[in-house]
């Protein structure tokens, strides 16, 4: 029998990071309760259903009021909260390795364009967005960007890395900065290089023009399973959306699911 979408051992993480709804005047009908909502954006996260064809016997509410609470959630940095407090939990029980980081990217089409769309050179130049991802060196996800497919990548793994929050979970001050970065050629910049010496980081970055067999993809391939996570929920293998927040918001709580995941062991 398959379990629940939101676990009882998650919920209890997620539900004080909720914000209070403002009250609403007297009459009316209640509110849909916000671990029901939750569920249902889990469910068309997964699934990748249209929001108005959420199933009604859920009792997650109707699609429209999903879709108002993630664009909520989205707005007052729910899941960002979500993910420190994941990766704080991740550190302490020391399956964060901080030795390097991994930086990649993958493409997806956006179905009707968008805000962060633009005209994939791989996919006949039909619009698309690309999602950025920032691992540690086993994979878990530390940052996501969201950015139109036509975006360099070079371009993006200096923020991605110097966004990555601070982590606690253990004595001393939180740490955000890996020992070392690897990336492949499409972010050889030697700018990229001396800002990540500049933070104290090592770069490994393949350079344009050498031959294949570098070495590196010993270590960059952990990224590139993790946007392979990211991409087995439905809703994030193609963009249906076309308001950014609504994405980015899915990109968040799939990066959040995957911590959740790495934590009780079920990716390992």
């Amino acid at each position: 029998m398959a379990g629940p979408l939101v676990p009882d051992e998650l919920w209890m993480k997620i539900e004080p990071l909720i914000p209070e709804r403002p009250e609403r005047p007297q009459g009316g009908r209640p509110p849909v309760d916000d671990r029901a909502a939750l569920t249902g954006i889990v469910f068309v996260l997964k699934t990748g259903i249209p929001w108005e064809m959420l199933p009604q016997e859920m009792g997650c509410g109707s699609g429209m009021t999903c879709w108002r609470r993630a664009r909520d959630w989205q707005e007052a940095g729910l899941w960002d909260r979500l993910h420190e407090l994941l990766l704080a939990e991740l550190n302490a029980a020391n399956k964060i390795d901080w030795s390097r980081v991994a930086v990649d990217s993958g493409t997806v089409r956006a179905v009707g364009g968008g805000e962060k769309t633009g005209p994939n050179p791989t996919d006949r130049r039909k619009p698309g967005s690309k999602h950025h991802v920032a691992t540690d060196g086993n994979g878990v996800p530390l940052q996501t960007e969201l950015s139109a497919a036509n975006s360099h990548d070079g371009k993006h793994m200096v923020p991605l890395i110097a966004e990555i929050p601070p982590v606690r979970g253990k004595v001393g001050h939180p740490r955000s900065r890996p020992d070392a970065a690897f990336a492949d050629r499409a972010y050889d910049d030697d700018a990229n290089r001396l800002l990540l010496e500049w933070f104290g980081i090592e770069p490994y970055i393949a350079r344009r023009g050498d031959e294949h067999g570098s070495g590196l993809g010993v270590y960059r391939w952990v990224v590139e399973r993790t946007i392979a996570w990211l991409h087995n929920f439905k809703r994030l293998r193609v963009r249906f959306d076309r308001r950014e927040d609504i994405h980015e918001g899915f990109l968040n709580l799939g990066k959040c699911l995957v911590c959740w995941n790495v934590l009780k062991g079920e990716f390992c």
